[in-house]
């Protein structure tokens, strides 16, 4: 990182990433109603990270011990191409139809939107094999300027549902529940009126709720805390193991001990679905043989020390989400060959 900064090109950095996300000064909420970039005032307190910290991360010999204490999870299964569950999947695709829109258009929604979505499996044995039936219900909750009215928006945004282009084998609208702004209001938003971000952002920046999560971060985080490259690696290993086809959905443990490089342990739980022949103790024995897992061989392979225009960039991620899109390094399945030699 650049050590130079100012504290100028801090407020800079701040007011520029509140415009780029869509809080542009929108002339039609009122500063009552949304956040205003001119309004924000920026404190810069920033120190260096305590030399005891430092010590343990920075080894004499080139290694990187891990930034801190952990256990990550890394998850994937076959519900959809990607390797992801399906709810958190589709609330994505809605979310970007709908923020897309308001960014086009501000004279109608302001863009602090959230998305749900529930899926009927029907019975227990489908969920256990990742086969769900139908899309059980939708939420969206958009902010709209003050003179539209409920019915207006939920017109406007039901037609933004129908054209995202859900499966259609999953979902029927006429056999959906579908709310929309479900408080019949909601025109106040921004941070100014709802700051609670933290414990949901973790779940919509990785599995939607379907695996355990580490409970640290990964946004605002360095390569160097396994909270961001852990679950990396994790879901790197994960979705491998799925897409090579020993299992069906797999869920991927690494943890860490703070100025330690390599992982306290590694297991694998395939929930039953891995294939005749295998066990999850053969394949946690398997990934900690093949994959050295330490935070410098993490950053070297997925080049987390060089993020550019033509891989990743962590602002871009963090908007995204940590893990499920197929253009991040860490989501290429480039080492299938070594998995399949399992079959």
């Amino acid at each position: 990182s650049n050590t130079n900064l100012t504290t100028e090109d801090y407020e800079k950095i701040v007011h520029d990433a509140l415009v780029k996300i869509g809080y542009n000064g929108n002339p039609y909420f009122t500063r009552e109603e949304c956040l205003h970039p001119e309004d924000v005032e920026v404190q810069v307190l920033l120190n260096s990270q305590s030399p005891d910290i430092n010590q343990g991360v920075d080894q004499e010999n080139g290694d990187i011990g891990a930034g801190d204490q952990g256990i990550m999870f890394g998850y994937a299964d076959i519900e959809t191409d990607n390797y992801m569950p399906s709810a958190i999947t589709y609330a994505r695709i809605l979310m970007e139809k709908v923020y897309e829109y308001a960014k086009a258009n501000p004279s109608q929604l302001g863009v602090d939107i959230k998305t749900q979505v529930t899926m009927d499996y029907g019975c227990k044995d489908n969920f256990e094999n990742c086969k769900p039936q139908k899309i059980h219900t939708i939420v969206v909750s958009a902010p709209c300027v003050s003179n539209m009215s409920i019915d207006e928006v939920r017109e406007l945004i039901g037609g933004l549902i129908e054209d995202t282009g859900l499966p259609k084998e999953l979902y029927n609208k006429e056999d959906c529940i579908i709310h929309i702004n479900p408080t019949g209001k909601y025109v106040s938003h921004s941070s100014l009126h709802d700051s609670g971000l933290t414990g949901r952002k973790l779940i919509v920046d990785s599995f939607g709720g379907y695996a355990p999560i580490g409970g640290g971060a990964q946004s605002s985080k360095d390569y160097t805390k396994v909270d961001r490259s852990g679950l990396y690696a994790s879901r790197y290993i994960a979705k491998h193991i799925v897409a090579s086809g020993l299992a069906k959905k797999c869920v991927v443990q690494i943890s860490y001990a703070i100025g330690v490089a390599r992982p306290t342990s590694v297991a694998v739980d395939t929930y039953g679905t891995v294939i005749n022949g295998l066990d999850d103790d053969k394949l946690s024995q398997f990934v900690t043989d093949s994959f050295p897992l330490t935070p410098n061989w993490i950053t070297r392979k997925f080049n987390l020390d060089k993020p550019s225009e033509d891989t990743f960039l962590y602002a871009v991620v963090a908007s995204r989400g940590q893990v499920g899109q197929s253009d991040y390094p860490w989501e290429q399945l480039d080492s299938l060959e070594l998995f399949e030699r399992l079959k």
